[in-house]
């Protein structure tokens, strides 16, 4: 079968964009070859600095035919319907059509059309223009002659050729024949700006990608990645040394050049003094070069490692000496910003924050900061941290953001502060917190240990959140301006991975109490209390955390609803007009969940755990059925002396002997053995359904089962709210 050869050649495609556009084209082009019902067997996109390209294999030569009935009008019907019809379908007369009968509606014109299909060829020659021309760049220009027309075509950069090629393998493939802002389609391309800058014709994509190689062209991005890597480790370890790596500036310069170079540099020694993460981001943002370490004491050397696009006569040396000349220039101005730096204690930075703003709702920084010491200080002894260490580490945390190294490099936030902080003698945990209470920022990332960094952490997060949760700034749909999912997550992974017990209620309500204070907050309609949809974030983010980790969400819902949280109270944080209060979650141990959450995962997934959940959820769909046509709840001890069947009896003894043994063993946390004190339940709740009718004759005996019923529920809610758990 035929396949399509496209290629988009223009001036350079900033790197960033590359990988989207290759996505972008080959999702358009096969949409819209989908769409016209010609189906192909595979698509490969690529993006250099200079081209975009696509092959589309296995494509039909042209169209199926159509072929397609259309129901018309009554006949005899309006002659408005019958004239509406014959356009429609390009019927020269009523004689054309068929007539249905249909013995109860009347009969109907049918129009049976046959639509040959078109060659794929001119297919295409209608499509790749349209695509062409929509194509979505996020940032376009117009260019030469044409460009005073709004018609004008717009491309990222000016567009010079278009090759577009259609044919089978063993036949020369045809042209697919469009103009385009007075670019004509063909077959011809260029290779290496100035290594191969001749024109050459190709003929399929074989072809193409063999040619552009002889012309120093890499079409395929993963392969420039590839030799990067490879070329610099190699020219790394030659010299004894690691390449330290770096997966997006490896992507970045891989977009840069269509034939890579790789090179080694040097800088003065004396550059050295200052911290490795200052020259890597320096080196990094200004020449997007890679540094090199020493494995033997695994700081910097005074290498870097670059990547050219072309084979320079002279072996590099003066590309490289160009990049020693700036890098040196960089590294000059990143040592002054440091010692200036280090001239200037980070307390004496802290009054400059009291005229910065952080939110115009939740005052300044200086405020903000305020609030998560005095935050900190309360979870410092649940996370068993001094508190004084905890207060001065919160006070110092965010100061590094009033220096000329952060100001450069805003990512080395946190990182300068731990380097500031030791550099004036700081505890080294309180150091730590400067860069660590920022962490974790993402799945990937670590999270802290040191006690003093957890009470920072988690102080500023919960800050964050309550915070805007007050000011009615929730996360909405896939919008999350102030990365509030992201302080959740942050929140929950610091408990669960360094297995504390902390009860959000008590510290959420801290926190508000903290926010309180401030006047602003204070002025507003919004009441400051624990809002019930703060806890139902945390219950969702919770759930996400625990499925990725291969736990099922409903076993999170069935812990959650468990048992009332102490101290929590309704949502009365109004987000809106209207608004419903969200219903809150009632545990917030973090840790208990999770453990309970895997002790009911393994219950259920034996024999004694399914059978159990099968009863209990019978139980319940009785008791809603019930409870629902009755409009009453049968809540309340059962009266033993309406008991007939020996199964009521076993089982009121059962609940009765075995929901007091789990209940202790969950007040002792031992989840396990409340399980296995659920477990000794089926024998009678298993009996009492085979044996006994719950609906009886009897409006007395009837309530009184139902009421047995509530109490099976009711038992195993010790454990896990059983009704929330599904199929």
């Amino acid at each position: 079968m035929p396949d399509l050869l496209l290629e988009l050649f223009s001036e350079e495609i900033p790197a960033r964009m590359q990988a989207k556009a290759a996505e972008d084209l080959r999702r358009m082009v096969t949409d819209r070859l989908v769409a016209e019902g010609l189906v192909y067997e595979a698509a490969r996109a690529f993006a250099t600095p200079r081209r975009l390209a696509l092959t589309v294999h296995g494509i039909p030569a042209r169209q199926s035919d159509l072929k397609e009935e259309r129901k018309g009008p009554r006949v005899g019907g309006p002659d408005a319907a019958v004239q509406g019809f014959l356009k429609a379908t390009g019927l020269a007369s009523l004689d054309d059509a068929k007539i249905q009968r249909d013995p109860k509606k009347g009969d109907f014109y049918i129009a049976l059309i046959e639509k040959p299909g078109r060659a794929t060829l001119d297919v295409l020659a209608d499509i790749l223009p349209m695509i062409i021309r929509t194509f979505p760049w996020p940032k376009q220009m117009r260019w030469g002659e044409r460009s005073a027309k709004s018609s004008a075509l717009t491309w990222v950069r000016p567009l010079h050729s278009i090759v577009a090629t259609f044919g089978i393998e063993t036949e020369d493939p045809e042209v697919v024949a469009f103009d385009i802002a007075g670019i004509t389609t063909g077959q011809t391309t260029r290779g290496h700006r100035f290594l191969a800058p001749e024109a050459f014709d190709v003929r399929r994509f074989a072809d193409y990608e063999s040619k552009l190689l002889d012309a120093k062209v890499v079409l395929d991005a993963q392969r420039r990645r590839d030799i990067i890597l490879a070329d610099a480790k190699t020219l790394a370890q030659a010299q004894g040394f690691d390449l330290v790596e770096d997966q997006v500036l490896l992507d970045e310069v891989a977009g840069l050049v269509e034939w890579p170079v790789v090179l080694m540099g040097a800088f003065d020694e004396s550059f050295l003094t200052i911290p490795g993460e200052v020259i890597r981001a320096t080196i990094r943002n200004n020449q997007k070069c890679f540094v090199v370490s020493d494995p033997t004491t695994g700081g910097l050397t005074n290498k870097f490692i670059l990547t050219a696009n072309i084979e320079a006569s002279d072996g590099g040396a003066a590309i490289i000496a160009g990049n020693e000349r700036v890098i040196r220039a960089r590294l000059s101005d990143a040592k002054f910003f440091y010692e200036t730096d280090l001239k200037t204690k980070l307390e004496d930075r802290l009054p400059k924050f009291d005229k910065i703003i952080f939110h115009e709702k939740l005052g300044t920084q200086k405020e903000r900061i305020a609030r998560i010491e005095r935050l900190a200080a309360e979870i410092a002894p649940l996370v068993g941290a001094d508190v004084e260490k905890t207060k001065r580490a919160a006070r110092l945390a965010k100061a590094d953001l009033l220096t000329e190294v952060v100001g450069e490099f805003p990512e080395l936030q946190g990182l300068m502060g731990k380097y500031y902080a030791l550099a004036q003698g700081e505890d080294g945990s309180v150091a730590a917190a400067s860069e660590e209470h920022y962490k974790p920022q993402g799945p990937a990332d670590r999270v802290p240990t040191d006690p003093t960094s957890i009470a920072v952490a988690l102080a500023d997060k919960l800050d964050t959140l309550v915070g805007f949760w007050a000011i009615d700034e929730k996360p909405t749909g896939s919008k999350d301006p102030f990365a509030l999912r992201r302080a959740a997550l942050g929140v929950i992974r610091l408990v669960i991975e360094n297995g504390l017990r902390i009860r959000l209620v008590n510290v959420i309500s801290d926190a508000m109490a903290l926010l309180s204070e401030n006047p602003k907050i204070r002025s507003t309609d919004h009441a400051i209390e624990i809002p019930a949809s703060l806890l139902a974030f945390f219950a969702d983010r919770l759930k996400g955390q625990l499925r990725e980790q291969g736990a099922r969400h409903d076993l999170v819902d069935a812990v959650f609803a468990q048992t009332p949280a102490p101290n929590l109270r309704s949502d009365s944080l109004r987000t809106g007009e209207g608004e419903a209060a969200v219903a809150a979650p009632t545990q917030d141990d973090l840790l208990m969940i999770v453990r309970r959450v895997e002790a009911l995962g393994k219950f259920l997934d034996t024999e004694d755990g399914k059978t159990l959940r099968a009863g209990v959820k019978r139980a319940s769909n009785i008791l809603a059925i019930e409870e629902k046509k009755d409009k009453r709840l049968y809540d309340g001890a059962p009266d033993a002396a309406l008991f007939r069947l020996d199964e009521e009896k076993a089982l009121a003894a059962a609940i009765a002997r075995l929901q007091p043994e789990a209940t202790a063993a969950v007040a002792k946390e031992d989840f396990a053995g409340a399980m296995t004190a659920m477990a000794k339940l089926r024998p009678a709740v298993d009996a009492f359904f085979d044996k006994v009718k719950v609906n009886d004759d009897d409006a007395a005996v009837r309530e009184n089962r139902l009421k047995l019923l509530n109490e099976i529920r009711a038992a195993t809610r010790a454990v896990a709210d059983f009704s929330k758990i599904q199929d």
